[in-house]
């Protein structure tokens, strides 16, 4: 007796706030798709605002699916106010759109709002790298996004524990890997040639940057940024330029790159996914504190300078060097000895078969028959593995 249940009839809702969930989750939605699963997508946050490039287009590509575009927020709201109308607007849609699921990602505001949402109404809800570390108050929403939502798909062995040990059950946890890894593990389908035209990089040796602003540390972001640009404007080296996410302090970041001398630095205000996957392949390094430069680039074999604490004990890897963005001889010494180098691809957060895992769980009917009702798991020692800490249950069955 097999204990797989066919898909159709279900109901998925994928929540999408900027362009760099949306390449995480875009992934599972498609593997949901094509086994049999109804997908919808609740687009807001960073998609909504033409400052950075009104990514929700990239969103409506996904063929076959249904849209909701709701607005969040106006340039300069704070985080609780952006919270509260996101909590609004899901509440109202999914009174309206009933789902089966309703996946979120990460740590960002609209994350934490999905989570409340779901626990309020008694909705079941899966978290996609819950149970990570960083410097930042981002890692306390995804720790509350942990408590609140009833499932996880995490990506390493050492996420999974962290969730168990604050007090979710070990059948909840499922370790997938980074399912944006996934993108980079297939052809993207396009040549850098062409991602060079279409975004009219004139360089063919090229470096990354991308330059997020730390909330706990808004009022420095400016003199952070000029350090580090003033570095690579000095290094001579030609750089493709990511502008930050809307977090306060971006304003500061933003203005120092516009400073920057455009025959040597093209400056994107996003891209498309796939395209991005396909740039970074070929780039001589990537600059700054994006989680692609301690998750994807080192998956890719990229070297990597990660700045500032925004991914502070997130990750290690022989592909990373750690510095301040104020260290201006660290930025010009990595440079030197990096720039170009390859290193062997790091499967410590998965190797590109995420999206997957993720459908093997939710065809499994023991994941539907989990009550929605929470209770705190106290770890003993069924849940200790030989090094003493609590394990998860893997997401592939069988």
């Amino acid at each position: 007796m097999t204990d797989t249940m066919p898909a159709t009839g279900r109901r998925i809702l994928f929540l999408t706030g900027t362009r760099a969930d949306y390449g995480k989750i875009e992934p599972v939605a498609r593997a949901c798709q094509q086994a049999g699963f109804e997908i919808s997508f609740f687009i807001t946050g960073m998609h909504m605002l033409g400052a950075y490039g009104m990514t929700k287009i990239e969103v409506r590509r996904f063929a076959n699916a249904s849209f909701h575009e709701f607005v969040n927020q106006k340039a300069g709201d704070p985080h609780d106010l952006v919270l509260s109308k996101t909590i609004l607007g899901l509440s109202d849609w999914l009174r309206e759109h009933p789902q089966d699921l309703v996946f979120i990602h990460g740590d960002r505001i609209e994350a934490l709002a999905g989570a409340l949402v779901c626990a309020t109404n008694c909705i079941r809800s899966a978290h996609i790298e819950g149970g990570e570390v960083s410097g930042t108050i981002d890692e306390v929403y995804r720790h509350c996004c942990t408590k609140l939502c009833t499932h996880h798909f995490v990506s390493s062995e050492a996420a999974a524990r962290r969730i168990v040990s604050l007090g979710e059950p070990p059948d909840s946890v499922h370790v997938a890997g980074s399912p944006e890894l996934d993108t980079h593990a297939r052809h993207a389908g396009i040549s850098i040639d062409e991602v060079r035209a279409y975004y009219e990089i004139p360089f063919a040796d090229y470096g990354v940057a991308i330059f997020h602003p730390v909330t706990s540390e808004a009022a420095t972001m400016g003199h952070q940024a000029d350090g580090l640009f003033s570095a690579l404007e000095a290094s001579g080296k030609p750089f493709v330029v990511i502008l930050p996410n809307n977090d306060p302090g971006s304003q500061a970041i933003v203005e120092r790159i516009e400073r920057l001398p455009r025959q040597r630095f093209r400056v994107l205000r996003s891209m498309r996914f796939s395209y991005f996957s396909r740039l970074l392949r070929d780039a001589a390094v990537l600059v700054g504190n994006s989680s692609a430069g301690v998750r994807e680039a080192p998956f890719l074999g990229v070297p990597s300078l990660d700045l500032g604490t925004r991914q502070h004990k997130r990750a290690q890897s022989g592909s990373i060097t750690h510095a301040s963005a104020e260290d201006g001889a660290a930025i010009t010494d990595f440079l030197a000895r990096r720039w170009g180098r390859r290193f062997t691809p790091d499967l410590s957060f998965g190797d590109g078969d995420a999206a997957r895992q993720i459908v093997d769980v939710l065809t499994d009917k023991r994941f539907w028959r989990t009550p929605l009702q929470k209770a705190f798991h106290d770890a003993g020692p069924q849940d200790t593995g030989a090094v003493g800490m609590p394990t998860a249950r893997k997401a592939k069955l069988g």
